[in-house]
């Protein structure tokens, strides 16, 4: 997972270690961009699943010193696939001070770098599991 800043270079990645865009990654960057920002700045965190992470910061209490500056939004692309009353909320174009950013940044890093990706990586069952099957018959 990367964050990027808002001119689209990284500022810093974490690796998932679990299946899936658990959210405590998203925390951990985002506490890690505040400790070295000024107290004063407030920020604009544009993600995919934006209504969910502010709705779990709201309820369990994360980043509960750093929530009052930051505006949660959706990026452009994703926005579509929420409901109207997510988009009314948290679309990028109906949020103050976000500007004309499409919120893609990330999506044309990791394509950016895609080649770096090796073409034979497993997205399923691992090749030792199947292998194990194997060896069993």
């Amino acid at each position: 997972m990367a964050l990027l800043c808002h001119h689209d270079q990284v500022l810093w990645l974490a690796d998932m270690t679990t299946p899936g865009e658990r959210q405590h990654y998203v925390f951990t960057l985002i506490s890690k961009l505040f400790e070295e920002l000024p107290s004063h700045y407030t920020v604009g965190i544009l993600y995919d699943i934006a209504c969910a992470v502010e709705r779990s910061c709201v309820n369990w209490g994360f980043l509960d010193e750093y929530l009052p500056r930051i505006t949660f939004a959706i990026s452009i692309f994703h926005a579509f696939g929420h409901g109207w009353a997510c988009q009314c909320v948290y679309h990028l174009r109906k949020c103050i001070g976000l500007g004309l950013s499409d919120g893609e940044g990330c999506e044309r890093f990791w394509h950016s770098i895609s080649k770096l990706i090796a073409y034979l990586r497993v997205c399923g069952v691992s090749y030792d599991y199947l292998k194990s099957l194997q060896d069993a018959n």
